[in-house]
């Protein structure tokens, strides 16, 4: 499921959605904040541009919403459930775990947003 080849992989790991060769970003570490949403212009194995077009990554904000969601709900279901805090521990746990999450949030949205409209492809380098 988690193998190269598989778009899990590739959103997981940040990689060329393409050829899985190397990371999408130029810092791997998302917690560099000047860098966290700085990316190569294309992959230097297979040559494949990021940025489809102009702006291609504000599709990115719909869908991190969606990621923000589920970072709130596993917030809300391990301090609520599992720990059985109080509402307003739930809340601050809920609201601290997404401040802390912001650059994983964008990086993941990112990912799975280029991952829509790329595949990879087994037989990239014939192609070069």
């Amino acid at each position: 499921m988690f193998k190269k080849g598989s778009k899990l992989y590739s959103i997981f790991t940040g990689t060329c959605p393409k050829c899985q060769e190397e990371s999408m970003y130029v810092n791997k570490n998302p917690y560099a904040i000047s860098e966290t949403l700085v990316m190569h212009e294309k992959c230097s194995h297979c040559h494949t541009k990021y940025k489809i077009e102009p702006s291609f990554f504000y599709g990115a904000m719909y869908v991190s919403y969606g990621v923000g969601i589920a970072f709130g709900v596993a917030a809300y279901v391990i301090s609520g459930l599992i720990f059985k805090a109080s509402i307003n521990e739930i809340f601050i746990a809920i609201v601290c775990t997404l401040i802390a999450c912001i650059p994983i949030i964008s990086r993941l949205s990112r990912n799975i947003w280029i991952n829509i409209f790329m595949s990879y492809d087994k037989n990239w380098k014939k192609k070069l």
